[in-house]
């Protein structure tokens, strides 16, 4: 009865084989320049360049601001061989005064926190770097500034939008005067997570996100990326692929209480695809669904009580709760008679179904997602088959109990030409945002030696205007008979005192000296309206043996060469004005002297 009732969210693979290409489609929209500002797959840059190549040490911080707790870490990095890391964490709760209040708040309370954790470290005395995860969409241009776009999730935060977030963390850090932090990177919660991941598996090219929101990012070629600048290697893309659908690209597959749930949120209209995966909304979705089985009377006789009637009463800990292998009915019943409702072991059955089907849809969009990234990657590397790890994190994905088997089964169906190993994130983001730090911090001590080694090179303007200056003398000694003879620019004269007019015509040799070969060229030129040149040649090689030998062996073989050239045109015997390209300093006494 819940499976007819539930029909339209049970995704066969050919839908989701659909789904895949659908979100392909938008990727390469999302790349494009021309067609980005269309996208709702953003796919924005996050100059992330380069994974940790295990030469990374020191001490670093992290905040991670977007779930539904503020972190605060430590990061100990050390080189000693074996990639080896210390992580130390607090967790901060977010009120829904500062998450849905003004950008100043906001920011003074990430500042306010992360005074809090140096405290307790004892790191005030200490000038450290600092990786900042932000968990929403951002525009960036350099990897330590990022305008956030629009709020998702349960953020509804005034005034920050269009801005720096960046700059808003910086300028809260400085109220602190006994605080020395300075901002490196403003990373992405998935570009995190797949940092962390990628400091144990090299392998790993893709971050996931599947918690109070979703998210996914990997690294594309810089060729395709026509937003950034420049075609060798490669960037970490964040796909921002929770707004997928939110031009109408999936309403097929969205049903009434997708719609309803929507209508319902902070942001209607807005990350279509997070809302039908993500935690934050499963539970919704699972009570709209048992509401209107009960208003039907399919479900607890047809009585409703006032906590199923209220938004938020059921929530994702709940959802997983019920789907529990073993415990499941039991809890099901525990949580529904908490609702103040008297389920039978029918209707607690048929509920836990509907999680059950709520979840697997989930995971079965997500996994559709992520067969398209996994395929793009394969592609970009033109491989018929494909090792690779995704590195993920996320409430959702860790804690419930049935959804990472689920999804791992079927990408696995979805790319059979992919080996994919999914590696949990243990540390978290908030870890791959202090490697982030850290690979920038690697990568600017390696400029700093490369600036220091190269700057002898970088000429100022006035050793330029110096040397323009030097050379303006060095000519006019080369001009003067005086000075001639002890001027390293000799200005040596070609008696050549005119250019062409158009009015030159007939048949000339040419000859060409001064490189590795030796070229014998026919230029035949015609004047008036019909005026035009042709030029016909042949490359000669010169022996080294003559080339370091005597002259009269150099010009015996010009010769040789100029009749070999004669005979091949069919023109032996012809006399023919010739001209002599002859790329060696030489003093004129004339123009064919």
């Amino acid at each position: 009865q819940v499976d007819r009732y539930l029909y339209h969210m049970r995704l066969s693979d050919d839908v989701l084989l659909d789904v895949m290409s659908r979100f392909q489609a938008e990727m390469v929209k999302g790349l494009g320049r021309d067609t980005n500002p269309t996208a709702t797959v953003k796919m924005l840059p996050s100059f992330v360049r380069s994974l940790p190549d295990g030469s990374e040490k020191g001490d670093f911080l992290a905040v991670d601001l977007g779930g539904s707790q503020f972190r605060a870490h430590q990061v100990k990095v050390f080189d000693d061989g074996k990639q080896s890391s210390q992580l130390e964490s607090k967790f901060y709760p977010t009120p829904k005064e500062v998450i849905q209040g003004n950008g100043a708040e906001l920011f003074d309370y990430v500042a306010e926190c992360l005074s809090d954790f140096m405290e307790t470290k004892d790191l005030k005395h200490k000038k450290l770097p600092l990786g900042f995860t932000f968990s929403f969409p951002c525009k960036q241009t350099r990897l330590e500034e990022g305008v956030l776009l629009n709020w998702t999730k349960h953020f509804k935060v005034r005034g920050v939008q269009d801005t720096d977030v960046v700059n808003s963390l910086r300028k809260a850090l400085q109220k602190h005067k006994d605080i020395d932090v300075d901002v490196l990177a403003l990373v992405n919660d998935t570009v995190g997570t797949m940092m962390t991941c990628g400091y144990d598996d090299p392998r790993c090219e893709v971050g996931l996100i599947i918690g109070t929101g979703t998210n996914a990012c990997y690294m594309e070629e810089l060729r395709h990326i026509d937003l950034v600048e420049g075609d060798e290697g490669r960037m970490c893309i964040n796909t921002e692929w929770g707004a997928f659908g939110d031009d109408g690209a999936l309403d097929d597959l969205r049903t009434e209480f997708d719609r309803e749930l929507d209508l319902g949120s902070l942001n209607p209209g807005k990350q279509l695809f997070e809302k039908m995966i993500s935690s934050l909304y499963l539970g919704e979705l699972v009570r709209l669904i048992i509401l209107k089985m009960t208003k039907e009377g399919l479900l607890f006789n047809g009585k409703a009580s006032p906590a199923l009637l209220t938004k938020g009463k059921i929530e994702m800990e709940h959802v997983s709760a019920m789907e529990k292998y073993k415990e499941g009915l039991s809890n099901t019943k525990e949580i529904l008679t908490e609702l103040n409702l008297f389920p039978s072991e029918e209707d607690c059955i048929a509920v836990q179904h509907v999680c059950t089907i709520v979840s697997f849809r989930s995971a079965n969009l997500c996994a559709a997602a992520l067969a398209a990234i996994l395929t793009r990657l394969r592609e970009n590397k033109k491989l018929l088959r494909m090792r690779t790890t995704v590195g993920i994190d996320g409430g959702l994905y860790k804690t419930h109990p049935q959804y990472a088997k689920r999804l791992h089964k079927v990408v696995r169906r979805l790319v059979p030409n992919c080996d994919v190993r999914f590696l949990l994130s243990v540390s978290g983001s908030g870890k791959g945002a202090a490697m982030v730090t850290a690979v920038a911090y690697r990568l600017a001590a390696q400029r700093k030696q490369i600036d220091a080694a190269l700057s002898p090179f970088l000429l100022s303007m006035e050793t330029l205007r110096e040397v323009k200056h030097k050379m303006r003398t060095e000519l006019e000694y080369g001009l003067k008979r005086e000075t001639q003879s002890s001027a390293t620019v000799k200005m040596l004269p070609t008696y050549v005192c005119g250019t062409p007019d158009g009015t030159e015509k007939g048949k000339f040799l040419a000859l060409d000296l001064g490189g590795t070969n030796f070229r014998v060229l026919l230029v035949k030129i015609r004047s008036g309206r019909r005026r035009s040149v042709q030029m016909y040649n042949k490359i000669f090689a010169i022996p080294l043996e003559i080339m370091q030998g005597t002259g009269e062996e150099l010009f015996d073989h010009i010769v040789q060469c100029i009749a070999d050239f004669l005979e091949y045109m069919g023109i032996k015997g012809a006399r023919l004005p010739l001209g002599f390209t002859f790329s060696f300093p030489c003093r004129q006494a004339s123009i064919d002297k």
